[in-house]
Formats: C-alpha cells, sequence, structure tokens
C-alpha cells in the first residue's frame, strides 16, 4: 500500500519539477495549440506528467488529459492555475496537485509558484503552509468578511470587503490559513476538478468549510463535470455565503 507521507512527497517532487522547468522561461504568452493555454502550461504540465510516471500514479490534468487510469493513485492536475496571471508577471499563480484514491482525495500540495509558498495537506492529518499548521479566521458574519471571488457578482452579497485575484485554488488556501474569511464563485462557466481539488483537501484539513452550491458531489474526476464551489472560515458564514451565491441563480 502507498502511504500518505511518500503519495505527498512525489506531489511535492513535482512542484520542484515544474518550479525547474519554469525558471528562465522567456515566453509566457499563448502556446498556439489551444485557445486560453499558455506556454507555461505546456512547459509545467510536461515536468508533472514525468514525476508522476515515474512514481507509478495515473494522472488526469488540465492540459493533456487523463493518463494511465487503471492505476490505484490517480493525480488532478492544473500545472499553472491562474497562467493568465503568470504571463503578466502577477505573483499568484499555483501548481495545484490533489491525489486521489479509492475513498477520494488523498493528499494534496498547492504551490504559490511566484514566491516558492507551499500549502499541504494529507487526509486525516491537517494542513500546513510551508511547514506550519495553519487554520481559518473565525468570521461568522458577511457583514465582516472579506471574500474572494471567481468572476463577479451583479449584486452585493453583504460582504465587507471583496478581492478577485484570479487564482482559485491558491483564493481557498487563503481562506484556509485565514488570509480570507470566503470564497464564492460566481463566473458562469463553473471550476474544473483541477481547479479545485487540492484547495479543497487543505480547506478541509485545516477546519475550513467547503461546499457546493447546489448539492453536488465535490469529488469527481471528469473535465466536463464543474461545480460551484463555495468556502468559508466557519459554519455560519458558509450558509450565508451559500445562501448568497444562490440568489445569483434566481
Amino acid at each position: 500500500m502507498t502511504s500518505p507521507e511518500s503519495v505527498l512527497q512525489v506531489l511535492h517532487d513535482a512542484v520542484t519539477a515544474v518550479a525547474e522547468a519554469l525558471e528562465g522561461l522567456e515566453d509566457w504568452g499563448p502556446s498556439g495549440r489551444r485557445a486560453d493555454q499558455y506556454q507555461s502550461d505546456v512547459i509545467a504540465d510536461a515536468a508533472v506528467l514525468a514525476v508522476l510516471e515515474r512514481a507509478g500514479f495515473g494522472a488526469f490534468s488540465e492540459e493533456s488529459g487523463l493518463h494511465h487510469p487503471e492505476r490505484p493513485v490517480r493525480v488532478v492536475v492544473d500545472p499553472v492555475d491562474g497562467s493568465t496571471n503568470a504571463s503578466r508577471g502577477l505573483p499568484w499563480w499555483a501548481t495545484s496537485l490533489c491525489a486521489l484514491d479509492r475513498e477520494g482525495p488523498l493528499a494534496a500540495v498547492v504551490a504559490n509558484q511566484a514566491v516558492g509558498s507551499r500549502f499541504t495537506a494529507v487526509r486525516g492529518g491537517g494542513a500546513e503552509r510551508d511547514g506550519r499548521p495553519i487554520a481559518p479566521t473565525g468570521c461568522t458574519t458577511m457583514g465582516s468578511a472579506m471574500v474572494a471571488f471567481s468572476g463577479y457578482p451583479r449584486t452585493h452579497l453583504g460582504w465587507n470587503q471583496f478581492r478577485s485575484l484570479g487564482a482559485a485554488a491558491l483564493d481557498l488556501c487563503a481562506v484556509a490559513c485565514g488570509s480570507l474569511d470566503a470564497f464564492i464563485d460566481c463566473a458562469p462557466q463553473s471550476l474544473a476538478p483541477w481547479d479545485y481539488l487540492g484547495a479543497m483537501l487543505v480547506c478541509t484539513e485545516a477546519g475550513a468549510q467547503v461546499a457546493e452550491a447546489s448539492g453536488r458531489d465535490l469529488v469527481v474526476s471528469e473535465g466536463s463535470e464543474r461545480r460551484t464551489i463555495v468556502a468559508a472560515a466557519t459554519p455560519d458564514l458558509l450558509g450565508q455565503a451559500v445562501a448568497g451565491r444562490g440568489l445569483l441563480s434566481q
């Protein structure tokens, strides 16, 4: 049996491989292969897949699809989450990796590659940022919350302050560590598994609350299945955030 610690180490190795592959990259522009894909996406994807292949893991990547689905550990991969930010030099972009086994999310690493900071989580083992345990704030009301959005709501949902930062995986991890109080997906097209699964495990292991706005299962492993993600520091705040997100659908 593969231990969670050994899986986590493979994810760390993959994150390091991405950092090394992108070091010195001069052309951060479009790849020319697909709309909204950048050179960094392609390079980072190849770096991650090489590490996972050596480890004997399967993969499901935003950039290249499904690899070795028969293997008992499959890693959901976003090689560069926030690639537009990366292309413009904004230091808020990540490599997001979530290893799944038959029971669901097992281990995750979400690394802000711009600054070298890493969020990690193991099922049942808590969550950390750069080796130190993290926890969300105790915020319980939208009126005092700093909320991050993916997309932008067409009406005010009662927040105190808001941010729209452009990398959902890092936004969710910011809720996990207390930098933000909540995250609400308000975009017309909801998030794919690679956008949120790694950060979801970080949130839940840190003690933050995560929900799908319509109550659907959060753990999916097909890119065609998208979910509307809401996260918050506390159950009370989550309830208010989900209710607010529901108003946008009416």
